[in-house]
């Protein structure tokens, strides 16, 4: 056979394994099981945004997160912005917002669109749409993987306090098959990405897919945190050598699960909840 589909073939296999093992029943033994939710369902649903901001507005934009929206979910007890990011100068699409709020059950999602749609926060949305061109969200959930799982709600800062600000790259894929991708993702991509800690470059924060019916189905993306910049400044600066995206890497063999995905540069505010 082929050497390189014998590779893939292993991939799958790994992916059908590892499907296996967590159908299994036993979460613990799983081999990504990370913190699973206690109840065995989905813990936390991520209110993902995008937010094309006007460019006269963004000021007044991030104070109105910063501000409104941020404290108006440390009002509740079931939700919290977690993330406010803006693309990195000449990564992207100028005046781009990407926000992250993290809501703990449907019962929290269906309050928070009643408020949205003709409650409480329904002046906030539209003072802040005066500050947009528009916004374009999808909600999102973790992968059984995923790093994180659980948010302590109850941790999250929200006074605004300042902190280091920290680079993270948003990988969002459209593979053939997704839950393929996903679990060969989770047995190969995220374990490449483990390294001393002195040697860290890139770590996965948060792997999500859509929650079904509020989005495209094959969809999977990956929150992943930058700890060398000049590292990424090499990426993005020299060409990937043969011998790191030939058959039995990755880059190579990734491409039998997906060839299609964005990746954004975003840099989290100075006040971001989580960095």
């Amino acid at each position: 056979m082929d050497p390189c589909r014998i590779g893939i073939c292993h991939l799958r296999r790994q992916a059908a394994e590892c499907y296996t093992e967590r159908q299994s029943g036993d979460r613990a033994s799983a081999r990504w099981a990370g913190r699973a939710p206690s109840n065995g369902g989905v813990s936390l649903f991520y209110l993902h945004e995008v937010h094309k901001v006007i460019g006269l507005k963004e000021d007044e934009f991030e104070a109105a997160y910063r501000d409104g929206w941020m404290s108006l979910m440390a009002d509740t007890d079931y939700a919290r912005l977690l993330w406010y990011t803006n693309h990195a100068v000449g990564s992207g699409v100028s005046y781009n917002v990407v926000t992250i709020t993290g809501i703990t059950d449907g019962a929290g999602w269906a309050d928070l669109v009643t408020r949205c749609q003709k409650g409480d926060l329904q002046s906030w949305m539209r003072d802040t749409d005066e500050l947009r061109h528009d916004v374009v969200g999808k909600l999102l959930v973790p992968t059984h993987w995923s790093p994180m799982q659980d948010v302590d709600l109850g941790t999250v800062p929200t006074d605004g306090s300042t902190h280091t600000m920290t680079m993270y790259m948003e990988d969002t894929m459209w593979p053939y098959e997704v839950l393929d991708y996903i679990e060969a993702c989770g047995s190969v991509y995220s374990k490449s990405l483990e390294h001393a800690e002195e040697d860290l470059f890139i770590t996965i924060d948060l792997a999500l897919t859509p929650a079904l019916g509020t989005n495209v189905r094959r969809e999977a993306s990956l929150m992943q945190k930058i700890h060398n910049i000049d590292r990424l400044m090499w990426l993005l600066t020299n060409d990937i050598s043969p011998e790191h995206r030939g058959p039995g890497t990755w880059m190579y063999d990734g491409l039998e699960f997906r060839d299609q995905w964005e990746s954004k540069l975003l840099r989290t505010s100075p006040w971001s909840p989580l960095w």
